[in-house]
């Protein structure tokens, strides 16, 4: 039985690591997604000193751009939104598969804690009918 509650944990481990490695992926594109919203901003000073620079083509050209960047700047923040929820999401599945893991190993040791209990009595009895054989010979 031990043996079976030993594979139950390596395969709740297992489960711990790929909710792990998805919530790292979800993070890692929460971050892809802001250092986009960054990007697009630095874009978005460098065309608007553009335009300050020559405010006839801008005129033409800046009003098109400014639709663009609000339906991009829109466009992240609600990718941006999403993750945040997915992130949260991934959290809390995480932090469950851990508990159920952490359940299965503190059994686990809890049973090798009785098993090596038991030894030690079994042990202890056995050099006790020895020690009494023992004196049991020596008084004979």
């Amino acid at each position: 039985m031990a043996k079976s509650l030993k594979n139950i944990i390596r395969i709740h481990e297992w489960e711990v690591d790929e909710k792990r490695r998805k919530l790292g992926e979800l993070l890692r594109l929460a971050e892809e997604l802001e250092d986009q919203a960054r990007r697009l901003e630095e874009e978005l000073v460098r065309e608007q000193a553009a335009a300050r620079a020559s405010p006839q083509e801008a005129g033409i050209l800046y009003g098109n751009y400014a639709e663009l960047v609000i339906m991009r700047r829109n466009h992240i923040a609600q990718s941006i939104a999403r993750t945040e929820k997915e992130i949260a999401a991934a959290r809390d599945i995480l932090r469950e598969a851990y508990r159920e893991l952490k359940k299965y190993q503190v059994a686990q040791e809890n049973r090798e804690k009785r098993e090596a209990l038991e030894l030690a009595r079994k042990d202890q009895a056995f050099l006790d009918e020895v020690g009494l054989q023992s004196f049991r010979r020596k008084r004979a």
